[in-house]
């Protein structure tokens, strides 16, 4: 049922990328997310016990998914490292292609000495005391536990880094990214308790480990489904802005076109962008060519000035300058 959970949420998460970021030059979440997928519909029991018996039935569909979701969570964090300025070389060293070529070969060959029987859907639990399973998913899960650190490190910097709806991202990703550290350390620990014969210890771990994987899917892939929705949403803030102001200095314009004819007049198809930042710029533009030219006589007031500042520094990005609200009718028509 959890598996189930897991891939379906996976699932939806791929779903997403494909429609919101579409448009991203960067794949590295949408690999991550489809092949992760992949690994989880594996390990869902009705699709496990059919794939398995077609690889010869000795649950090589097991390393098969362990090593998808490795190279899965490879890809993430490697998204994750791109998407931020923040990269140091201890977090670009652990999502580097050497760290999980190294996992990949030390899973497969302890692998290889597991006596793994027929096909289980319970392998860890049937096999894990043997040395040899307990190492093989040791190393998995560590190398699951450094990679998902270090989101953790890279989604609490963008968190600080970021201000008011930018955070939630953040937020979402780094609470993941704790639940799926804690889930990997349970994981390890519990390995250690079921090949040290320590049931008890392994028994009380075991309670925590469906929890922790739901939390932990769950917020990653929300972390990850809300980065472009909140995009999306900035960049029609953004646009509303940028028509707003264009709209508050259009008399001021108007005013610096008559007493400087500029590009407005020569070429009125580029004054008439249909960018509406294009066409706030050419507006800035001419309006400060016409205060420093000193063959014309042009005045402004302190808040004329006032305005063309904040309009300037709305559009270098600095998203503290807000337009006022406007008295203007059908403002959002100018974008047409």
């Amino acid at each position: 049922m959890i598996q189930m959970l897991v891939a379906t949420l996976m699932w939806a998460l791929v779903a997403s990328l494909l429609i919101f970021r579409r448009k991203r030059t960067d794949r590295s979440i949408t690999r991550a997310a489809f092949t992760i997928a992949i690994a989880m519909t594996l390990n869902v029991d009705g699709i496990y016990t059919v794939v398995d018996p077609l690889l010869g039935g000795t649950n090589i569909a097991t390393l098969i998914a362990d090593a998808l979701l490795m190279t899965g969570l490879f890809f993430l964090g490697r998204g994750v490292m791109k998407s931020g300025k923040y990269r140091p070389r201890l977090v670009r060293a652990a999502v580097s292609a050497p760290v999980l070529l190294v996992a990949l070969l030390a899973i497969t060959a302890a692998f290889l000495f597991i006596h793994r029987g027929t096909t289980t859907t319970r392998f860890m639990s049937d096999l894990g005391a043997q040395p040899a399973a307990a190492v093989y998913s040791i190393i998995n899960f560590s190398y699951g536990a450094l990679v998902i650190a270090t989101m953790l490190v890279l989604a609490t910097r963008q968190y600080r880094d970021s201000a008011g709806i930018q955070r939630l991202p953040a937020a979402l990703l780094s609470l993941g990214s704790a639940f799926g550290v804690a889930l990997c350390l349970a994981v390890i620990v519990l390995d250690t308790a079921h090949a040290t014969g320590h049931l008890h210890l392994m028994h009380a771990i075991q309670a925590a480990y469906d929890p922790l994987s739901v939390l932990t899917f769950l917020f990653l892939c929300a972390g990850f489904a809300v980065q472009p929705a909140v995009r999306r949403a900035q960049h029609r803030s953004r646009r509303r802005h940028t028509i707003s102001f264009t709209a508050q200095l259009e008399p001021l314009w108007l005013r610096a076109t008559l007493a400087r004819p500029g590009l407005s007049q020569a070429d009125p198809l580029a004054a008439n962008s249909e960018d509406p930042e294009g066409h706030l710029h050419r507006v800035i533009v001419e309006i400060r060519d016409a205060m420093i030219d000193p063959r014309i006589t042009f005045a402004t007031s302190t808040d004329d000035r006032s305005l063309l500042e904040r309009a300037e520094s709305h559009l270098v990005g600095n998203d503290t300058a807000v337009a006022t609200p406007l008295h203007v009718r059908n403002v959002e028509g100018r974008e047409s």
